[in-house]
C-alpha cells in the first residue's frame, strides 16, 4: 500500500461522514506508519563523513568548540501532527560504547529555511531539532545515526528503515592543534641550530614504513596551517628508445580514514576516485589526497614535465602508495613528489601549487612570450582569514574577455560531416528563436585531409585550407558570409589537433612539402599506431604560417584538441624533443596571434600541467575541464558534473580557466548542465540542434548588454565541489561553491546537484558558503540572507552563529537542481525604522538591506559591478549600483511590505526617473526594477560606458505617506576609468499638504 492509498483511506469522503471516520483515520495512522513515511535530513549528514573544524588555540569562546546536531523531520501534513522525539544515536565520546543524545525541538523563530517546490512546502509538516555536544579534547573520530518516534510511548524509528543510507562518519583533531614543522629551523635560529626532529622522521609520523630509497627534504610552506616537503628519488636512464622506469614503494598512510585520487582515465583526461578502509585506485593518479582519522589531509602531487620525467601514483596489494616513474632522459635523473600536510585540503593543495610553480620555474624553457596588452588577468578569489588560495594581487573588476559571451559550437549540434551551409543554418535557427551568441566555434572536419572514408584516427591533413567538399569557397569566404549575415558573431574559431590530425600530417598533402616531418610511434589504447608529424625543428615556423592564414582568413580564435598525442609517444628521444618543444611553438603562436582566445584541450597531462598551465607568466587561457559531454548515454549527466567540480579542486589553482564542455539547452539534463556551467566559473557555449533550443533557459543563464550584445554572468572565483572525500556511488547532493564580488562585501554561491536516482535532501548551513568566515566580527558583515534560485524563497535575516536559523533545508528531485546565494546584508537605523519584525533583538529596530543582482538568472548578482548604499537625510536610503547586464534587478529592503511605492521610493537610471510600470514588489521584501524594459523604454543609449547605473532612494518614515513630493535633479557628471558618464542624482523630498 502506497502513501496515497493511506491518505485516501484516512479521508473522510463528506462532512457528514467526518465524525465516523475520526476512529478509523486515528486507527490507521498508527505511529509506526507516520514514522516510516516521515523523512530526516541531518546536518552533519548521514552516509558522508564530516571533518570537524575546531577553533584555534587563540580562541577563548568554549561554545566554539562544540559540535552541533541539527534535525529537519518532515512529515505528511495527511497525518495529525505529532509531538516528534528526535534523538541522535552516537559514539562519539566512546567508539566503542553507543549513547543517545536527545535534541530539543526549536521554537519556529530558530527554524532552518525550508526550500522545494510545492509539495515540499505545501504537503510535509516541517519541524526542525538540534541540540550541542562537547567534542573530546583529543582528536578522534565516530559514527552516527538518527532516531524518531512520534511520542514518547512510541517505538524508536531509525533513519535506515525508510530508505537505506550509512552512518555519517565524524573525525576530528586535538584542542587548539597547531601545525609546526619541527624539521625546519625558524627564521630567529641560525641554520646550524640542532631541529627536534628529522625531515623523514617528521614525515614519517603520516607514511609509515618509508623506502630507504628515497630522500625527504622539509620546505617551508607559503600557506599558512600547512606542511610541506619534497620526496625524491633516482630513476634510472633510458635505454635508446625506451624510457627508464621505476616503481617504488613510498609508503602506507597513516590513520587512513578515505581518499581522493584525480586519476588518469584516459591519457588526456582526469577524474575523481574515491574509496574507505583500503587505498585501493586502478588508475595512474596524478594527486592523491588522504583523510586521516585525526581530521589531517595528507596531499601528495607528482612533479612531471620539468626534467622530461613523468610522476603518477598507483597503489599496492595493501593499500601502499606506489610512485612510478618514467625518465626519458639519456642520463639517470631525479623524479619528485611534493606532500603537505593540514587540517584543510585547500591551504595543503594550495601550498603544493607554491612549491610546484617554484620547481617549474627552475626547469622552465627561456622562451620570450609576446605582450598582450589587451589580455587583463583573471578577476582574483576572495581570501578569508583562515583560508589561502593561490591567487594573485587583490582586485576585480569587469572585464569584456572573449569567453564573457555566450558561445555556440558545431560539434553535436551540426554533426561531423560540417559544411558552410550547415553552420549558417544553425546561426539561422538561433536567430529565428532570438538566441544571440558572441562567438562561433567550428568544431572538427573543416580541414582537407587524406583518405576519405575511414576513420579519424587514420586520416591525415593535407594543407591549411579548408575542404572544398564543404567549404568550396575557402575558410575566408566562410567567414565573411558569416560575419555578413550574422554581424553580433564577434569571435570565429577553428578547431584543430596540436599535431595537425587525429592521424597527423597526411603523406601526399603540401604541408608534408613544406615541412620538415618525422614519423614518430604512438602507445595508446584508442590512438595509437604511428603517423607523420611536424618536426620540432620546424613546428614554430609551422605554427606561425598556419595562424598567419587563420588570421588573415577572417578566423581569431582556436581550440587546439589532442594535445595529449605527446604523452602518447613511445620513444623517449622523441619524447624528449617534442613534448616541451610542442607546448612552447602553440603557446607562442596563440598568444601572438589570438591573444587570449584559446581553448587547450585533451591537454590533462601532466606534461603539460607544469609546463605549460602552472607558470604565471602568461595571461590565463581556457583549459577543458572533463572529458566531453556525451548527449545519448544519460548516466553521464550526473558524472560530467562531479568530475568536472573534483577536478576543479587542482585546475582552479592554475593558471587557466577551467571550461567544463559544451551542452544542449533543449535536453533533458539541459538545466542540469546550464545551472553547472553557471556556477563553474568559466565559459558557457552550446551546442543545439538547428531548431531545438530552450530560450527561456538560454535568457537564465545569459543577459542583454547596454551594447545589445549577450553576455554570461560569471562569478569571481572557479566553482569546486565543497565536499572533497565524497564518494559518486554514495549518491548525495553535491555541493559546488564559488563567490562574486570583493572579499566580504561580495556573495557566496553553491549549486547543488542531485546524482542520486532517488529524492534526496540536504541541510546547507550558512557558513558553508564561500567567504562566509564562521567567526566573523561583529557589525556590518556578519549578517545574510540566502535566496533560491528555482523558488525565489528568501530566508530570515541570519549570521554564522545563528545555529539552526543560519541553516536552510533543500530537496531535491532525481535531475534535481538548485543555485543558492548568501547575500550580505547591510544594517540602518533610520527614523521611524521597524525593521524585520521576526526577533526582538536590536537587530529588529534597523533597517535591513541588500542588493540581489538581476533576478531570473542563475549567477544574477555576477552582474553587479558595484553597489552602495548610504543615509541621506533623515529616514531616507540612497543604493548607487552598476551593473555589467540589464534584466530585473532585485532589492531586499527589510520593511518594504509596510511601504508603498508611489510615496516611498524613486528609482533612477542615469539620472533619468523610470516608468512607473517597470517597479513592482517580487514577494514582501523585494523590490524589483525591470532595467531592461526601462532601458528600451527611455531610450537611453550606453555611450562609451558598458554598465549602467541604477540609483534609487527610500523613505523609512511612516509619516512621509500623507506627503506629497516633487524631485530636485541635480546634473552630476564624472569621469571613471577611460569613460564618460553623465548621471542624475535625484532625491525624494516631501512638504506638507
Amino acid at each position: 500500500m502506497s502513501v496515497s492509498d493511506i491518505v485516501a483511506v484516512s479521508r473522510p469522503t463528506s462532512p457528514a461522514g467526518a465524525q465516523q471516520s475520526t476512529s478509523r483515520t486515528t486507527l490507521f495512522a498508527r505511529p509506526s506508519q507516520m514514522s516510516l513515511f516521515a523523512r530526516v535530513t541531518s546536518h552533519p549528514p548521514l552516509s558522508e563523513v564530516t571533518s570537524v573544524k575546531r577553533p584555534r588555540k587563540s580562541s577563548t569562546c568554549p561554545e566554539q568548540d562544540k559540535l552541533r546536531f541539527t534535525v529537519v523531520l518532515s512529515s505528511s501534513t495527511s497525518f495529525p501532527e505529532q509531538d516528534w522525539k528526535v534523538e541522535i544515536w552516537h559514539n562519539i565520546l566512546d567508539n566503542g560504547n553507543w549513547v543517545a543524545m536527545p535534541l530539543a525541538k526549536c521554537e519556529p523563530e530558530n527554524t532552518a529555511t525550508i526550500i522545494g517546490n510545492r509539495c515540499v512546502l505545501q504537503e510535509f509538516h516541517h519541524y526542525t531539532f538540534s541540540s550541542e555536544i562537547d567534542l573530546p579534547p583529543t582528536a578522534g573520530k565516530a559514527n552516527f545515526t538518527i532516531r524518531y518516534k512520534t511520542d514518547c510511548d512510541a517505538d524508536w524509528h531509525w533513519a535506515c528503515q525508510r530508505r537505506y543510507v550509512k552512518d555519517g562518519e565524524l573525525v576530528w583533531g586535538p584542542k587548539g592543534r597547531i601545525l609546526t614543522a619541527l624539521s625546519l629551523a625558524p627564521d630567529s635560529i641560525e641554520s646550524g641550530a640542532v631541529l627536534e626532529k628529522s625531515p623523514r622522521d617528521e614525515f614519517g609520523d603520516y607514511i609509515e614504513n618509508i623506502s630507504t630509497e628515497i630522500d625527504v627534504e622539509a620546505r617551508k610552506s607559503e600557506a599558512p596551517g600547512s606542511l610541506l616537503w619534497s620526496i625524491a628519488g633516482k630513476v634510472p636512464a633510458a635505454d635508446g628508445e625506451a624510457s627508464g622506469r621505476k616503481n617504488l614503494t613510498l609508503g602506507l598512510p597513516k590513520l587512513y580514514q578515505r581518499h581522493l585520487c584525480l586519476v588518469r582515465v584516459w591519457t588526456p583526461w582526469l577524474a575523481p576516485r574515491h574509496g574507505t578502509e583500503k587505498f585501493q585506485i586502478n588508475e595512474d593518479a596524478v594527486v592523491c589526497s588522504f583523510l586521516r582519522s585525526d581530521g589531517l589531509n595528507l596531499v601528495l602531487l607528482g612533479v612531471s614535465g620539468v626534467n622530461n620525467v613523468l610522476t603518477v601514483f598507483r597503489s599496492g596489494e595493501n593499500g601502499e602508495i606506489i610512485v612510478d616513474a618514467r625518465n626519458d632522459n639519456s642520463d639517470e635523473s631525479k623524479f619528485e613528489v611534493l606532500a603537505s600536510v593540514g587540517e584543510d585540503f585547500e591551504v595543503c593543495i594550495s601550498a603544493l601549487i607554491y612549491e610546484a610553480r617554484k620547481v617549474a620555474r627552475g626547469f622552465t624553457t627561456d622562451i620570450t612570450l609576446p605582450v598582450i596588452s589587451d589580455a587583463p588577468r583573471e578577476p582574483d578569489s576572495p581570501v578569508g582569514d583562515d583560508v589561502v588560495l593561490v591567487e594573485k594581487d587583490v582586485r576585480t573588476q569587469w572585464l569584456a574577455d572573449w569567453y564573457e559571451g555566450l558561445t555556440y559550437c558545431t560539434w553535436n549540434g551540426v554533426g561531423p560531416n560540417l559544411t558552410e551551409d550547415k553552420i549558417l543554418h544553425a546561426l539561422d535557427s538561433l536567430k529565428a528563436h532570438g538566441i544571440s551568441i558572441s562567438n562561433l566555434i567550428i568544431d572538427d572536419n573543416w580541414q582537407s585531409l587524406d583518405k576519405q572514408g575511414e576513420e579519424q584516427w587514420h586520416r591525415g591533413w593535407k594543407s591549411f585550407e579548408a575542404n572544398s567538399e564543404g567549404f568550396p569557397a575557402g575558410l575566408g569566404r566562410t567567414a565573411a558570409r558569416i560575419r555578413q549575415e550574422h554581424p553580433d558573431i564577434e569571435h570565429i574559431g577553428v578547431w584543430h589537433a596540436l599535431m595537425g590530425y587525429w592521424g597527423g600530417i597526411s603523406p601526399d598533402g603540401d604541408l608534408v612539402k613544406k615541412y620538415k616531418t618525422k614519423e614518430v610511434r604512438k602507445k595508446d589504447r584508442v590512438v595509437g599506431g604511428t603517423m607523420l608529424a611536424i618536426d620540432p625543428d620546424d613546428i614554430q615556423r609551422f605554427y606561425e604560417d598556419f595562424y598567419l592564414f587563420l588570421t588573415s582568413n577572417g578566423v581569431d580564435s582556436v581550440k587546439t584538441d589532442a594535445q595529449f598525442f605527446l604523452d602518447s609517444l613511445d620513444n623517449a628521444e622523441d619524447r624528449r624533443r617534442f613534448i616541451s618543444s610542442y607546448q612552447d611553438a602553440w603557446t607562442i603562436a596563440s598568444l601572438r596571434y589570438f591573444g587570449t582566445r584559446a581553448i587547450s584541450c585533451m591537454s590533462m597531462t601532466p606534461q603539460h600541467m607544469f609546463h605549460s598551465h602552472i607558470p604565471i607568466n602568461k595571461p590565463s587561457i581556457l583549459l577543458r575541464n572533463s572529458d566531453d559531454f556525451f548527449p545519448d548515454v544519460a548516466d553521464s549527466h550526473p558524472w560530467h558534473i562531479f568530475c568536472n567540480a573534483h577536478n576543479a579542486l587542482l585546475t582552479s589553482h592554475l593558471n587557466v580557466i577551467p571550461d567544463w564542455d559544451m551542452f544542449q539547452t533543449d535536453h533533458p539534463y539541459g538545466s542540469y548542465h546550464a545551472a553547472a556551467r553557471c556556477v563553474s566559473g568559466g565559459p558557457i557555449y552550446i551546442t543545439d540542434k538547428p531548431g531545438e533550443h530552450n530560450v527561456e533557459l538560454i535568457h537564465q543563464i545569459t543577459a542583454l548588454t547596454t551594447r545589445g550584445t549577450s553576455t554570461i554572468l560569471r562569478p569571481s572565483v572557479v566553482g569546486r565541489t565543497l565536499d572533497v572525500y565524497h564518494n559518486y556511488n554514495e549518491g548525495n547532493i553535491l555541493r559546488i561553491g564559488t563567490y562574486s564580488g570583493w572579499a566580504r562585501t561580495g556573495s557566496g554561491i553553491i549549486g547543488l546537484f542531485n546524482i542520486s536516482p532517488a529524492d534526496t535532501a540536504s541541510i546547507v548551513p550558512l557558513i558553508a558558503f564561500p567567504g562566509v568566515n564562521s567567526s566573523p566580527p561583529k557589525g556590518n558583515h556578519d549578517r545574510y540572507v540566502i535566496r533560491s534560485f528555482t523558488t525565489g524563497i528568501i530566508s530570515d535575516i541570519m549570521s554564522p552563529s545563528s545555529g539552526p536559523h543560519a541553516m536552510v533545508s533543500i530537496s531535491l528531485e532525481p535531475k534535481g537542481w538548485e543555485i543558492l546565494t548568501a547575500y550580505p546584508v547591510r544594517s540602518f537605523t533610520l527614523e521611524g525604522s521597524r525593521g524585520c519584525s521576526t526577533s526582538s533583538s536590536m537587530v529588529s529596530l534597523m533597517t535591513h538591506v541588500a542588493v540581489l543582482g538581476l533576478l531570473g538568472k542563475m549567477t544574477g548578482v555576477a552582474a553587479i559591478v558595484s553597489s552602495e548604499v548610504r543615509v541621506i537625510g533623515s529616514g531616507r536610503l540612497q543604493f548607487d549600483i552598476n551593473l555589467k547586464a540589464l534584466g530585473i534587478l532585485g532589492i531586499y529592503h527589510s520593511a518594504l511590505e509596510t511601504k508603498e511605492i508611489d510615496d516611498h521610493v524613486m528609482v533612477m537610471i542615469s539620472g533619468l526617473a523610470v516608468p512607473r510600470q517597470t517597479v513592482w514588489k517580487d514577494r514582501d521584501k523585494v523590490l524589483a526594477v525591470d532595467v531592461l524594459r526601462a532601458w528600451s523604454a527611455m531610450g537611453l543609449d550606453a555611450g562609451w560606458s558598458n554598465e549602467v547605473r541604477v540609483q534609487f532612494t527610500t523613505n523609512t518614515r511612516e509619516d512621509w505617506a500623507d506627503k506629497r513630493f516633487f524631485l530636485s535633479p541635480v546634473l552630476a557628471w564624472w569621469y571613471h576609468g577611460a569613460q564618460c558618464k553623465i548621471s542624475l542624482t535625484v532625491d525624494i523630498i516631501g512638504h506638507d499638504a
